[in-house]
């Protein structure tokens, strides 16, 4: 609310009077407190702040991230079956007759399991994975993994640049069927595995 009041010197030096032309001697006046302007100020210097903060970082916002999608960083494929975790699936052939099995298996459950690998017709491989443990097939084992015989796959007719298509599977889980590539012994790290 505005008041008309007496000219008044402290008001002057405080700064929330102003004269009235029309009426020499009356300043105009306001009746509220000052906070009400520093408050605004105040809500609006937050406001432009927040507008600033979201539009500096608002592309990251919209933009793909890479990093936030899982993605197979090597040759081969990955495959969860239950409580297994096989990493780095993939089978080395030189002549897509026969081919060498290749991966990691970890055992993130509490009880022995028997994975069952099929291709092909009705040709099956099994592999024992004790409980809590990690065992790495066809290459050579990291500390602390246990290493064992690679695993040679007959009749595959697959020939290497191409995906043999395998199931995963072991009692008490529903199998996973997936596309595994099919590579040849000419990188340094895969010719000892050719069949």
């Amino acid at each position: 609310m505005l008041r008309f009041r007496p000219l008044s010197r402290q008001a002057l030096l405080v700064g929330y009077a102003r004269f009235v032309p029309f009426a020499p001697g009356l300043l105009l006046v306001r009746d509220h407190a000052l906070g009400g302007s520093v408050k605004a100020r105040l809500a609006a210097s937050a406001a432009l702040a927040l507008g600033i903060a979201l539009g500096a970082s608002g592309c990251s916002m919209v933009t793909y991230q890479a990093t936030t999608e899982h993605y197979d960083a090597s040759d081969g494929v990955s495959v969860d079956v239950g409580e297994l975790d096989l990493r780095n699936v993939l089978v080395v052939s030189d002549d897509g007759v026969d081919g060498t099995l290749v991966m990691t298996v970890v055992n993130n459950g509490t009880d022995d399991v028997t994975l069952g690998v099929q291709f092909g017709g009705d040709d099956t491989e099994t592999i024992r994975v004790e409980a809590g443990s990690e065992v790495v097939f066809g290459v050579d084992a990291v500390e602390g993994t246990d290493e064992v015989e690679p695993i040679v796959l007959e009749g595959i007719d697959t020939l290497p640049g191409a995906f043999l298509p395998m199931f995963f599977e072991y009692s008490g889980t529903e199998g996973v069927e997936k596309l595994i590539p099919v590579l040849d012994g000419r990188l340094p790290e895969y010719e000892h595995l050719v069949p």
